[in-house]
């Protein structure tokens, strides 16, 4: 199936997509007039304690498996402040999970941000491209609702071109199934069902379980995509397998997959239910 048009057509080039993706989040604080809440800019100096920027990712990362979150996000700044993208988009992660330092959505934001504003033309299939699609993404997450009682206000237009960027140029699942919700719905684009289809399908084949589920459902209801019940329930199949293999803690909150694909199971005939392995098997031995 061929990859979906871009939401809008100013943006129907790579390029393009470049420059707009890394000069928005920069003009959304100017005009603010916000200060950056966090500072990355303050000169290193020798008593830091590391000899180089990748001494201190790898001892960031060492100390955070070993549960010293304190001294992971110290080693971790260290390295932010020379631009260190893994390290960047990990504090971001820790902050907005409130992940050993205090839950603060706005400067998971601005490390994200950073990201965005000074490697948004980094070539997808280097080591740190899904650090800086996956960093896109948490951006389109935060302009969808937006940040109470700060700067970054809900802002559906900022968050299809976070969405569209990461999903086009990165081709990161996880972009292309925010970005089909958004055609599901209507928000900040056109209501488009046979679009949503075409992103959940390339997310879908990625291993991406929500993808497969929404794809799944939609292929059984005929909604934007010819009606084929047995393809759909291969779908919602590899979704539940993909949940249920994930952990206790993922099952749960990828619960309503579970519930979608037995409710469709026990509705479908037996003939779309051998239909179902038949593609199943198919897929597993094929990729396809």
């Amino acid at each position: 199936m061929a990859a979906a048009a871009p939401a809008r057509a100013q943006l129907t080039d790579i390029s393009v997509l470049q420059n707009h993706a890394a000069t928005i989040l920069a003009a959304d604080r100017a005009k603010s007039g916000a200060a950056n809440p966090i500072d990355l800019a303050n000169p290193l100096t020798s008593d830091s304690g590391f000899k180089s920027v990748g001494e201190a990712f790898r001892r960031g990362i060492k100390d955070y498996n070993a549960g010293n979150k304190a001294g992971a996000v110290r080693a971790l700044q260290y390295a932010a402040t020379q631009g260190h993208t893994v390290s960047l988009w990990k504090l971001g992660r820790m902050f907005a999970e409130g992940d050993g330092v205090p839950h603060d959505d706005l400067k998971a934001f601005e490390y994200f941000s950073r990201i965005a504003d000074n490697y948004a033309d980094e070539s997808p299939g280097t080591r740190q491209a899904p650090f800086v699609s996956s960093a896109f993404v948490a951006l389109g997450g935060y302009f969808l609702e937006g940040i109470p009682n700060t700067y970054v206000k809900a802002n559906l237009n900022r968050a299809v071109d976070m969405f569209q960027y990461a999903a086009s140029y990165y081709g990161d699942p996880d972009g292309q199934y925010n970005l089909a919700r958004l055609y599901l719905d209507g928000q900040g684009v056109p209501k488009d069902a046979r679009q949503a289809a075409r992103w959940l399908k390339l997310a879908a084949g990625k291993g991406h379980p929500a993808s497969q589920a929404l794809l799944g459902n939609m292929l059984i209801a005929g909604q934007g995509v010819p009606k084929q019940p047995g393809l759909g329930l291969m779908w919602l199949a590899l979704a539940r397998e993909s949940v249920q293999n994930e952990g206790k803690s993922a099952a749960a909150e990828d619960a309503w997959i579970t519930e979608l694909h037995d409710k469709n199971f026990a509705s479908a005939s037996d003939d779309d239910r051998k239909l179902a392995m038949s593609y199943l098997e198919q897929y597993l031995r094929t990729g396809r």
